[in-house]
């Protein structure tokens, strides 16, 4: 193990060897024109240069002029949500120059002839008054081409064979996402659990002991799945594409269920930023700022975003008279830094720091046993604890993203660090005036990640396209303090595990998109992956306060290598409808027990999870809407499940034998009106475990826990052009099956419905808002837990919530 770790590392702190795969095979695929998308724009009035490069900032669109223009050109500005050509136009305005729509998507500027004295006849004159009605009344509302890098080439979402939802920065400000349980309730049949820790995904849930989720997440190419650290920043985000279904052949380990990848943005050649505070319920506040611009024309580029946020939660500890027990802060730190000198190279790094602080949550603590339906959220309002109570998280996190340009392929190389430290100290039994008082629980971890891949990818954007490459990553996760406090003859002394796990990861890994017949393209993917594990494990029993030699000790060490694979067969029925069918396998890595307690090493050691994902799908544009439907079935083994120890009364990770899920997702967008949007989604599931036997019951046919039986939302937004926007949205979850420790059984914590409402006012770069979340004030369970040795545990989502805030964009 050494030796392999010490040669790895030594490969990753130098340029590794390419990993090269050849497909050579050319050929065009029909693709209809694109159709443009809709953009929320607040430009001001104006220079008209100034105002036409923030429509290229926001659009991405190619302009090319004809003549040049006086620069004393004034523009108005554009406010509200339009394709890009209705804001060129409203753009240009009165200014006498004309747009024209190229074959290749940009536009023509050219200036209008100069007018000659003759006067209009009276048709010509009925005509020009009313051409801007008429063409407001034909205007089609089409959604178009969206390009997103799922498979780590650009390609356009529609022809993309798997279920992708994008959400770009326009709709994280319209509905106030902030963080990534917001994203998560987008998607159709996921779910997080306590905050954004713990998700849910098509029956697969987190991995207790791993700590990692079925999701992962990417951001500027570094990857999360450890709950711990699964906290995303949205405050430089140009996009978000959540990946759904296994991504292990590009993304490797831990992507069993889906990948949600964060696209930041890029700066330009013109210095853009915002600016913005906000003001709620229970003195919730919040700054942030977003500036990016050139150091260097054309050659370097510097980005710098910063997010402040606290509150006082609606927690009070009536042990202590504390009405702020459940207060929170966060920060986010990020910088970034682009070199591009010449065409074909360039260079990214991107630095971030993010700290959260968490006091009690909004936890409600009764006895072992106690089923869902008997907690109220008055328990979880007036909490009685008699130990501090507190999390602290603090992530680390470079980036160093290098391209260089070939001909007819890009070579890549991602290097990654990132340092996740987080301590947890918590009341043993989370109640008072109990035998346990005086006693605490206790977590320490440190996470130190570095990651190295390369990539050679086609520059293909029709035809045969193809990525291949290779992946290292080192991990060593330290947790020196893990357990909990007990008396003993009136004596405090604490049961404490102290680990160091280490893990190191290799992979090969290709995949080809390649056109055949007519209309047919078949996908081809392929990754061999192989990891070690090591962990070391000394448990001690000591006073508090004093020092022992370890009562037990052990050190494990395990490998597993797979071979993952995706097949998709698409089929374009027409220029805006195609449909697809895959197969894509997942996996989970296995791992340890942290209280291993003195088992064999086999017995503290659960298997990889694995699944195998069946699809098919059906994507579409039509004349003002977007939809896409999926149907699946996944088989997993091996799937990995939490049991509570009693004799430890501590939690640990099995495994299931096997399990499925049957299910079916709905996404859809349509526009009733130019000015009316309506948002939809819909998952439909149905998880059971196949064979599944805890040694008292046998499971087979039971629910799998933490999975939703569906997931819903509907939403409806208006823009007006005078600046005037209002949205609403309404999320229902149906009921949650869990594990009821206490009578060896399952049950089920009801669903719910929540709204949220926003209004605003754009005007010259400035947007004033006031929102309302949970507004017919829902109580509701978001996470359950039970364990029959001590509590039950009932997380609730917050109460309503009001607020205003105001931001301006340059």
């Amino acid at each position: 193990m050494f030796l392999f770790k010490s040669k790895l590392r030594s490969i990753m702190r130098v340029v590794p060897l390419i990993f090269i795969a050849v497909v050579l095979s050319v050929s065009q695929l029909l693709a209809g024109p694109p159709a443009a998308k809709v953009y929320d724009f607040s430009i001001p009035a104006g220079p008209l240069e100034s105002v036409l490069n923030q429509f290229v900032h926001i659009t991405g669109t190619n302009l090319s002029y004809v003549d040049e223009f006086p620069e004393t050109t004034q523009s108005a500005g554009v406010n509200g949500r339009y394709t890009a050509e209705t804001a060129l136009q409203t753009i240009l305005g009165s200014t006498g120059i004309t747009a024209k729509q190229q074959n290749g998507g940009g536009f023509l500027l050219q200036a209008l002839p100069q007018a000659t004295e003759k006067q209009p006849t009276s048709e010509q004159q009925k005509n020009k008054t009313e051409a801007p009605e008429l063409q407001q009344t034909r205007m089609e509302i089409n959604l178009g081409e969206l390009m997103v890098t799922a498979n780590k080439v650009e390609e356009d979402i529609q022809k993309v064979p798997q279920s992708i939802t994008v959400i770009d920065d326009e709709i994280l400000k319209e509905k106030g996402i902030k963080d990534l349980s917001g994203i998560i309730n987008e998607i159709p049949n996921m779910t997080p659990f306590g905050g954004s820790s713990k998700v849910s995904f098509r029956g697969l849930t987190q991995s207790y002991y791993t700590s990692n989720n079925p999701v992962v997440i990417y951001i500027d190419g570094v990857g999360y799945s450890n709950s711990n650290a699964f906290e995303v920043s949205m405050n430089n985000v140009e996009r978000i594409e959540v990946l759904r279904g296994p991504q292990g052949t590009l993304y490797g380990k831990d992507a069993i269920g889906a990948v949600i990848k964060v696209v930041t943005k890029e700066p330009t050649n013109e210095w853009h930023g915002s600016v913005g505070t906000e003001y709620g319920s229970y003195n919730d506040m919040e700054g942030s700022f977003n500036v990016s611009g050139p150091l260097l024309q054309d050659k370097l580029y510097l980005g710098l975003n910063a997010r402040y946020q606290q509150d006082d939660g609606w927690v009070t500890n009536d042990y202590t008279g504390d009405d702020k027990a459940g207060e929170s802060s966060e920060y986010n730190l990020g910088g970034n830094l682009l070199f591009t000198p010449t065409d074909r190279f360039s260079a990214k790094l991107v630095l971030s720091n993010d700290s959260y602080d968490n006091n009690w949550g909004t936890d409600a603590i009764l006895s072992g046993g106690t089923d869902a339906s008997e907690f109220d959220r008055d328990d979880a309002e007036h909490v009685s604890y008699d130990v501090d109570t507190y999390t602290e998280k603090e992530n680390w996190a470079q980036s160093l993203e290098l391209k260089i340009e070939f001909d007819s392929m890009t070579l890549g190389s991602t290097t990654t660090h990132k340092d996740f430290d987080t301590e947890y100290i918590g009341d043993k039994d989370r109640m008072s005036d109990s035998v346990y008082d005086g006693l605490a629980q206790f977590i320490n971890t440190d996470c130190e990640t570095w990651a190295e891949e390369l990539r050679l990818s086609s520059k293909n954007t029709e035809g045969v396209r193809w990525v291949a490459g290779a992946y290292f990553e080192s991990e060593d996760i330290e947790r020196n303090r893990a357990g909990q406090q007990f008396y003993r003859s009136g004596v405090k002394y604490e049961l404490n595990g102290a680990t160091t796990n280490e893990s190191e990861t290799m992979a090969l890994f290709g995949q080809s998109m390649i056109p055949f017949i007519d209309n047919f393209e078949l996908t081809l993917g392929g990754r061999y992956q192989y990891i070690d594990k090591e962990m070391t494990l000394d448990q001690y029993i000591q006073q508090v306060g004093s020092s022992s030699a370890p009562y037990f000790s052990n050190q494990m060490d395990e490998t597993w290598s797979a071979f993952l694979f995706k097949v998709a067969l698409s089929y374009s029925v027409n220029d805006n409808w195609n449909t697809y069918a895959s197969v894509a396998q997942g996996y989970m890595p296995g791992g340890f027990n942290y209280w291993a307690g003195d088992l064999s090493d086999e017995d503290n050691t659960f298997e990889p999870q694995k699944s195998i994902n069946y699809e098919i799908g059906v994507k579409g544009d039509f004349n003002r809407g977007r939809l896409a439907a999926a149907i699946f079935y996944m088989d997993i083994e091996d799937t990995q499940i939490p049991i509570y120890d009693e004799e430890q009364a501590v939690w640990a990770t099995g495994n299931a034998d096997s399990a499925h899920s049957l299910g079916a997702e709905l996404e859809l967008t349509y526009f009733l009106t130019d000015n009316i949007e309506v948002t939809a989604a819909l998952g439909i599931i149905d998880a059971e475990y196949d064979d599944y036997n805890n040694g008292v019951v046998d499971f087979h046919g039971e629910s799998i826990t933490d999975t939703p039986s569906h997931s819903a939302r509907l939403g409806i937004a208006y823009f007006n052009p005078n600046g005037f926007y209002a949205r609403g949205d309404v999320m229902n979850m149906g009921k949650v099956p869990y594990y009821d420790d206490a009578d060896d059984e399952f049950n089920e914590v009801d669903g719910y419905t929540v709204a949220n409402v926003k209004i605003g006012y754009r005007f010259k770069g400035y947007d004033i808002y006031a929102y309302c979340k949970n507004l017919t004030d829902e109580e509701y369970i978001t996470n359950f837990t039970s364990a029959s040795a001590v509590k039950s545990v009932a997380g609730y989502g917050d109460p309503r919530t009001f607020g205003i805030g105001v931001r301006y964009s340059f």
